[in-house]
């Protein structure tokens, strides 16, 4: 969905002001009930894996794009395909955060909580702050349903939920109701239930509606029956709100023209943009795109994405295993092509020795991590950001890798271009650190003008570029560019540039296996040197006054809540600088002078405190950690929290 924004100025965004949205002005529109204007609201849809909560949030979340408020979101799901029915492992959530001004995070805590079932009520309640909205299907809160999450009476009616503004809905039972006439079984006009709810908080907010009607006949196009079944519960969702005397008052959040340049812009995920941004830069390179994968949550759906774009020139080969991927990946790469491999941290670990004989071979190769919660299998559908020492140290010998991290959704696919950029430029395999939080996480993109990309075309070798002591001209494949430390790139065919390739150690220049201590010491040294020249831009600062004492440091997907997080003490007061770096071998060639700048730095991350390691180790500063292995993004307030107790300490 894309929609067009007018140019204005921006004001100071108010992200994360607190837990409840504002309200504004009232009005009473021609049916009687109460509208009531809020600046930005938080909902949460919540239910069984297999309520459609993550379809219902994705439906609202489009329209609410076409409707140009700014977005961000957060899906939560069981790593389970059908996990336990009626079971607090079970539950699935979609978070939605929705403004008319700038926002950076899904929101801390939900406005509104629409609880499926009481799995879903007794799991999302304790982020529900008091005096919030929840929804709450009835239907299902008989005794054995409760009696499997704890319950031993109704919450709905022993008082525990007086804090709260709970409307009593019998979802199911109006569901079913509406789709008498299509003489649907009950359990088939069941599964419509999570239509009647977007239906209902499509009324409640203002949202659009076409498009999601549009969307139900096109998915289920070849249930016909079943599509306009959907429609139907969608339409009395919002009939419902429309006549119910429970719901007396409205919302309307208007669009966010302020937040966002002039241009067109679509709602987009992480691992969407990330597709787009591997499409581009192929067509930027003009090579063929190759991407060799083996599936793996929360990476798969690159793979899904590209399979879709051959008329573009890709090639997705999905194989038995990791370590085939990479290795068809590699071979791509040696016959010309933009190389790809996706996978999550496990998928990483069993391609490592790949990645070490693509330093070896020193071709272009992007590594595409997804991360998610470890060791092992760990945590599939949740986020972490702990990948990043095995990303920087994770194969034998002295194998250097440039790591590039995007620190949005829509900055995947930036990220993307740039690490290509790397690869082409320097002849190296590049790591791409993203995570769950941004693949599965949206936000509105401004999609470019091709005209504004980067040219990312590259010359391969076409003759012989060195001459002997006897005057023979010959293909040295190590021989390098003086800038770039880049060897040349030969693509297997073009006569007379015949070379050996393998893992085993090369002689500089002329590529013969050499076991000599002095060509090895070089070697290493020198891609060591070519990883330490790469050209990335200089670390920004956001330090408003100029003389702040305290820097907090980010990477990756924290930049959200860490800016949000920032907002907050400066409005308390306070002064910060914050900085966020997106390069992470090689650092940004000032991030030593931002450091010494500062009598304290603090460093957020979704791990036990990895950048904040290997910041100390390098520049000898005492970076403080703020971490959390939780399987959640940060929240703004809790990290608001911990910088003020670092000014003040």
């Amino acid at each position: 969905m894309t929609s067009q924004v007018s140019p204005a100025e921006q004001a100071e965004p108010a992200d994360q002001q607190g837990e409840r949205g504002l309200a504004g002005e009232r009005g009473t529109p021609d049916g009687g009930k109460e509208v009531r204007r809020l600046d930005r609201v938080i909902i949460r849809f919540a239910g069984d894996s297999g309520d459609g909560m993550q379809l219902t949030g994705d439906r609202f979340t489009s329209e609410t794009a076409s409707f140009g408020n700014d977005l961000s979101t957060l899906p939560n799901f069981p790593a389970e395909i059908r996990a336990p029915a009626g079971t607090l492992p079970g539950v699935s959530s979609f978070q939605l955060h929705f403004a008319d001004h700038d926002i950076l995070t899904p929101g801390d805590a939900p406005d509104v909580l629409v609880a499926m079932n009481p799995a879903a009520l007794k799991a999302n309640l304790g982020d529900v702050p008091r005096g919030a909205e929840i929804i709450v299907n009835t239907d299902e809160f008989t005794k054995r349903p409760m009696a499997k999450v704890g319950y031993e009476r109704s919450p709905l009616e022993d008082g525990s939920l007086d804090a709260y503004q709970v409307h009593p809905v019998p979802l199911t039972t109006l569901t079913i109701e509406a789709l008498k006439e299509f003489g649907l079984s009950r359990k088939e006009a069941e599964r419509s239930k999570n239509m009647f709810a977007l239906g209902l908080l499509s009324w409640m907010y203002h949202r659009p509606t076409e498009n999601t009607e549009t969307f139900l006949r096109q998915k289920f196009a070849k249930k016909p029956e079943i599509a306009e079944a959907n429609v139907a519960a969608f339409r009395a969702g919002w009939n419902f709100g429309e006549t119910t005397e429970d719901f007396a008052v409205s919302y309307e959040v208007a669009p966010a023209a302020a937040a966002f340049p002039a241009g067109t812009y679509r709602n987009i995920s992480g691992n969407l943009a990330l597709s787009y941004g591997l499409i581009a830069a192929s067509q930027q390179a003009d090579l063929p795109l190759f991407l060799g994968s083996y599936p793996i949550t929360p990476a798969s759906d690159i793979l899904h994405e590209l399979s879709k774009h051959k008329n573009f020139g890709v090639r997705t080969f999905q194989a038995e295993d990791e370590i085939a991927g990479i290795g068809a990946a590699l071979g791509a790469a040696f016959g010309g092509a933009l190389a790809v491999t996706t996978t999550s941290g496990p998928g990483v670990a069993l391609k490592s020795e790949t990645i070490g004989l693509a330093v070896s071979l020193e071709l272009p190769l992007l590594v595409i991590d997804i991360q998610r919660g470890g060791p092992s299998t760990g945590l599939p559908t949740k986020t972490e950001q702990a990948d990043l020492l095995q990303a920087m140290y994770g194969r034998n010998g002295e194998a250097p890798v440039p790591i590039v991290a995007p620190k949005t959704p829509a900055d995947c696919f930036d990220a993307t271009l740039d690490a290509a950029r790397i690869a082409l430029t320097y002849r190296t395999p590049v790591f791409v650190l993203s995570d769950g939080y941004l693949a599965n996480g949206s936000e509105p993109w401004r999609v470019p003008e091709v005209d504004g990309l980067p040219d990312l075309r590259v010359q391969f070798a076409t003759g012989p570029n060195h001459t002997t002591e006897d005057g023979t001209e010959v293909f040295w494949p190590y021989k390098r560019d003086p800038q770039t430390l880049a060897r040349p790139w030969a693509v297997p065919g073009t006569p007379g540039l015949e070379h050996r390739i393998g893992g085993i150690e090369k002689q500089d220049g002329s590529g013969n296996i050499s076991y000599d201590p002095a060509n090895h010491d070089h070697m290493v040294r020198i891609r060591q040197a070519k990883v330490d020249g790469i050209e990335v831009e200089e670390l920004a600062v956001d330090d408003p006054t100029g003389d702040a004492r305290t820097l907090v440091l980010g990477w990756g997907s924290t930049y959200g809540p860490i800016t949000a997080a920032v907002r907050r003490v400066r409005r308390a007061g306070d002064r910060i600088a914050q900085a966020h770096l997106r390069h992470l071998n090689p650092f940004p060639a000032n991030l030593g002078a931002v450091l010494a700048r500062y009598d304290k730095v603090v460093v957020p991350e979704m791990n036990l405190g990895q950048l904040a390691t290997l910041i100390r180790a390098k520049y000898l500063v005492d970076a403080r950690s703020f971490t959390q292995v939780r399987g959640l993004p940060f929240k703004a307030e809790q990290l608001a929290t911990a910088l003020k107790e670092a000014i003040d300490d």
